[in-house]
């Protein structure tokens, strides 16, 4: 054999060697290290305030809200017990929607238990209270060091592998979202006048959350008059799979302009048991075209049975023990689940 020849052959064992090895086994790696996992979503029960932990597939995570400050850190250890389920130490950001005592008041309690990347809110407080100057006050103190981003309707929040814009807040909203034509909202006609709200309500950021076909919506406590401009006349939105309840289930908001509209498959009312779950908001939800379940964080002990999800929908029952959650996991083709932590029954939901 010549030397040209064995130099070729050499050459081409070579090029077989390296494409095994690098066209070969990497592929396979790849496809591991991608390969799409589920989206957690737990709804935590801070009695009657707000405090939802977002955990990506990609296991980088977003609180939005703290609840309550003080009751000996209850609401922080309820926080620091779901983390740990959820297989996660530290909180890459924390989602303040507003300055209500119900949603910021825990920040003080959970900072001096928890690492957080970054801190997001609206900006300053608009509200004429001394409680509501006292709690922004002391969030600011709280998040002191720790990097902090103001929000705008439009903005992004980045979190691999989810897509999550910020719908409204400090009193603004979007017009159109990237990826969705705004379509005319025919529940517009019909909607009542709601009056101005002066409160931190009416000013609370609110995003949609997006991981592949799957869609969650959380507005904070947007109230009435607020959800309908974000909605009329023509609604940004489109259809969701999972609604956290605006507001508790108050009927301060929970609109059918927006509620109707969005067309939730499942809804999640995080009220107390002697906190909102109010009847008229809790029907306009139920109602919704569409809703396959309304689930409850507490029996709303304030209202009647008429007005009250089935049991099994209720993660913490009249009577019993508080401090059970609800737990979402979600595909990236839409389809999703929900664990009640009370009875460890699991609902599954198929994609739309």
């Amino acid at each position: 054999m010549g030397t040209t020849l064995r130099t070729r052959l050499s050459a081409l064992s070579l090029i077989v060697f390296f494409s095994f090895v690098f066209a070969g086994s990497p592929p396979q790696a790849a496809a591991k290290s991608t390969s799409a996992g589920p989206l957690r979503i737990y709804t935590i029960d801070v009695e009657g305030g707000q405090s939802t932990l977002i955990v990506a597939p990609s296991g980088h995570s977003m609180l939005v809200d703290t609840g309550w400050p003080d009751n000996h850190g209850r609401d922080a250890d309820r926080i620091l017990a779901t983390m740990h389920k959820a297989g996660i130490t530290r909180l890459d950001k924390v989602f303040i929607t507003h300055f209500h005592t119900d949603h910021v008041g825990g920040v003080p309690n959970l900072v001096q238990r928890v690492q957080v990347g970054e801190f997001l809110d609206h900006g300053v407080n608009r509200e004429d209270s001394d409680i509501t100057r006292h709690d922004f006050a002391a969030y600011l103190k709280a998040i002191a060091g720790t990097k902090r981003r103001i929000v705008h309707p439009g903005d992004t929040i980045s979190i691999p592998g989810l897509s999550i814009v910020v719908l409204a807040a400090d009193g603004e909203h979007i017009h159109a979202i990237p990826g969705i034509t705004p379509q005319p909202n025919p529940y517009c006609a019909t909607e009542r006048k709601w009056e101005a709200d002066p409160s931190e309500n009416a000013r609370s950021a609110g995003f949609l959350l997006r991981y592949g076909k799957f869609s969650f919506l959380d507005l904070g406590d947007l109230t009435g008059a607020k959800e309908v401009a974000l909605v009329c006349p023509a609604n940004p939105i489109g259809h969701v799979d999972l609604y956290l309840v605006d507001h508790h289930g108050m009927d301060l908001s929970n609109s059918r302009a927006l509620v109707d509209a969005i067309h939730p498959v499942v809804a999640i009312m995080d009220n107390g048991a002697h906190k909102a779950g109010m009847p008229q908001a809790w029907q306009t939800v139920h109602d919704s075209p569409g809703i396959r379940a309304l689930y409850m964080l507490h029996t709303a002990e304030g209202s009647d049975a008429a007005h009250n999800s089935p049991a099994p929908l209720i993660a913490n029952l009249k009577g019993g023990t508080d401090g059970n959650d609800f737990a979402v996991v979600a595909s990236s083709n839409g389809s999703f689940s929900v664990t009640n932590s009370r009875t460890g029954n699991t609902e599954n939901y198929p994609a739309k």
